[in-house]
């Protein structure tokens, strides 16, 4: 398995490039329409106006803006990336959270179960690789949630195990030589994922000089992929969508909200950790007032940064109640406080000067402004020099369907934001 894997990762880069006898790359003059998509982790809407990025303010002033991109919920990372990927919401994609149970094979999926984040079986829907490959295009991708499995029968043609080690410069440099194969062997859907500022934001915090220098060597990446799609002469030719999951709220890590302090965890079947909530799974076979047990001792006792959910009573809005994979109960934290496990907390090393290092989290309700995300697009599919008002993430699939000429896959997106954005 593992041969098979390194052969099937390794293709482009077995391919010979085309340079000319000055060591520059050949222009590609046979360019099909196509699609970089772009996901910065963590880049929270407001960020562009109130950090330096040079490529990103040029991108978004030539090109098109969303006010905001609103996430789905939960507002984490995996969830986000497949519903972008999909169209579809969590409660219809599969991916719940970045830790997810699933009773119809009772098996736990975190991102650090590498078995598990490559098997298809947690992967519903059809997310747009799939779709490109179905309908005789290629796709390829340096890292994106989804792209490691097959799905619905099908790989990407192109693929990277995920390795957080391996430099932005090198993803970026990889992806251009996708574009120099040759036409047959061409992407035209081509996935870049950049991790920095996520990290950055839940190190120091959204207002930190952590995130400001993180966005800084992300757009450094950003103007070395432009410049390698100018010097093949296709910058103006490629249509470049730059997106992010969610967005990142301070948080202070002294006061966290230890959930199971609150109720008894052996009454339940299993508990599922995600940073702001936590899924509550009743015991199978169980007799009903054992879980209404739960749910009336959480009500009751637990803090009142915590809202309790029976499944059915989550939100309308936020598109969550139907998948075997959300808990009977459901545990939703405020905005900037931290909710876990008394044994998974680790209090914060106090600082040298006593001053309090706030922290980052994301995960809470997907309609804060600390939630937003940001989507910005150049190209020559889309119009140019605008803002448009804001829309949710599920519409991209379509958009970037319509770009490649896909029959899109029955979706929860709507039609109106690739009408605001595209030509």
């Amino acid at each position: 398995m593992a041969l098979l894997i390194v052969l099937s990762v390794s293709v482009a880069l077995l391919t010979p490039l085309p340079v000319t006898a000055q060591g520059e790359r050949q222009p590609i003059k046979d360019l099909k329409p196509t699609v970089i998509l772009i996901s910065i982790d963590g880049f929270r809407a407001d960020y562009l106006d109130k950090y330096p990025a040079a490529t990103l303010s040029m991108l978004a002033g030539q090109g098109v803006r969303a006010k905001w991109m609103t996430p789905a919920f939960p507002t984490l990372t995996f969830p986000n990336h497949y519903a972008i990927a999909t169209g579809l919401y969590p409660d219809n994609n599969g991916i719940v959270g970045n830790n997810i149970y699933a009773p119809e094979f009772k098996q736990l999926f975190t991102m650090s179960k590498r078995e598990e984040v490559q098997n298809g079986r947690w992967w519903l829907g059809e997310p747009i690789w799939v779709t490109a490959e179905k309908q005789g295009q290629r796709a390829a991708a340096f890292f994106f949630p989804g792209t490691e499995a097959e799905i619905a029968g099908k790989r990407l043609s192109y693929w990277k195990p995920y390795d957080g080690k391996i430099p932005n410069f090198e993803r970026v440099d990889t992806a251009l030589s996708w574009l120099d194969l040759p036409i047959d062997q061409r992407p035209t859907m081509v996935i870049l994922y950049l991790s920095d500022v996520d990290t950055a934001g839940h190190d120091g915090g959204p207002d930190s000089d952590d995130v400001k220098h993180s966005i800084a060597k992300v757009d450094e990446s950003l103007g070395r992929l432009v410049e390698g799609l100018k010097s093949r002469e296709i910058f103006d030719r490629v249509n470049l969508i730059l997106v992010s999951d969610h967005g990142m709220a301070r948080m202070d890590p002294r006061h966290p909200v230890l959930l199971d302090d609150y109720f008894d965890v052996s009454q339940a079947e299993t508990v599922v950790w995600n940073a702001a909530m936590a899924h509550i799974f009743f015991k199978a076979g169980s007799k009903p007032e054992m879980g209404e047990k739960i749910y009336t001792t959480l009500k009751s006792r637990a803090p009142q940064q915590v809202k309790i959910y029976r499944k059915l009573e989550l939100p309308a809005r936020f598109h969550y109640s139907k998948s075997e994979r959300i808990g009977d109960v459901v545990a939703v934290v405020e905005e900037g406080w931290l909710m876990t496990s008394r044994g998974r907390y680790r209090a914060p090393e106090p600082s040298a000067n006593g001053a309090v290092r706030y922290r980052g989290e994301h995960g809470y309700d997907n309609q804060l402004e600390s939630m937003r995300a940001f989507f910005v697009a150049h190209g020559p599919a889309f119009k140019k020099g605008i803002v448009v008002e804001p829309f949710e993430n599920v519409d991209v699939y379509n958009v970037m369907a319509k770009i490649l000429g896909l029959k899109p896959a029955v979706n929860d997106g709507g039609d109106a934001t690739a009408k605001a954005v595209l030509r």
